[in-house]
């Protein structure tokens, strides 16, 4: 289901807050099966910190890396070969990456569910075979998909992190619950909350850095910023830099891939 939030005016989230000197910090919002854009953004984030010259570089990305999409199982090899060219690369299970891992348990309901919100995106990626998806039924894909899926795609997405702590920041796929400390999140908030951290405009220990929920744009708060813009059905996809007390955004859009490609 395509969720999008209003985004009501609010003052940017205030300067102050720092990455160690010395280091520069990427993020990546939800992918989400656009492979097209992935490529392009990976490229931006090359020339970007190309020419901002030398740095220790980490590139995070956010989660929902899967569904929706067309390209899901591209996205992730994708995502497994960045670690040739980049050094530092982490990434976060989302919820729709936690979604699918347990549809490739053969469990029949959890798969019906992953479906239901996009999976059927990601298990076209990685359909092969005589039987058409579309003939096939809930217990023949159960039975089917944990075979499609190659064992390194499950063993990367299964080994992402649920959150990431640099500086002044700290990096999850869906938010934090407030009042609780960072250390003592549970996955289920850090994978899935929405408006309880969404409406909170206290003091979490750090910035948080998001994706999950959607916005027209990047939504920047003084107690956290969101990069999820919808990749999937805008055609666009976020991401953000960060060093010293600088922060900077990126976008990918599919009309410039397009563009390119003619």
């Amino acid at each position: 289901m395509f969720w999008k939030r209003s985004k009501s005016p609010a003052p940017s989230a205030p300067r102050g807050h720092e990455i160690p000197a010395g280091q520069r910090v990427y993020a990546i919002g939800d992918i989400h099966g656009r492979d097209d854009l992935f490529a392009e953004m990976i490229g931006m984030i090359r020339a970007d910190h190309a020419a901002r010259g030398p740095a220790e570089m980490t590139l995070i990305l956010l989660g929902d890396l899967v569904d929706r999409g067309p390209a899901s199982a591209e996205v992730v090899e994708r995502a497994m070969r960045l670690g040739d060219e980049f050094s530092d690369v982490r990434m976060l299970i989302g919820n729709h990456e936690e979604c699918f891992l347990a549809a490739l348990t053969g469990d029949v309901r959890r798969l019906r569910y992953f479906m239901r919100i996009g999976g059927d995106a990601t298990i076209r990626s990685y359909w092969r075979g005589d039987l058409a998806f579309e003939d096939a039924s809930f217990e023949e894909v159960a039975e089917r998909l944990p075979t499609l899926v190659p064992p390194d795609h499950v063993d990367f997405l299964g080994g992402g992190e649920d959150m990431v702590e640099i500086g002044d920041y700290a990096f999850v796929h869906a938010g934090v619950r407030p009042g609780v400390p960072l250390e003592k999140q549970a996955l289920s908030d850090l994978r899935w909350i929405r408006d309880e951290f969404l409406d909170d405009l206290g003091d979490h220990g750090k910035v948080i850095v998001h994706g999950h929920s959607i916005t027209a744009a990047p939504d920047e708060q003084a107690n956290r910023i969101g990069i999820d813009v919808g990749a999937f059905r805008s055609g666009v996809l976020a991401g953000i830099g960060l060093e010293g007390d600088r922060r900077w955004f990126l976008f990918a859009r599919e009309s410039e891939v397009q563009a390119n490609a003619a």
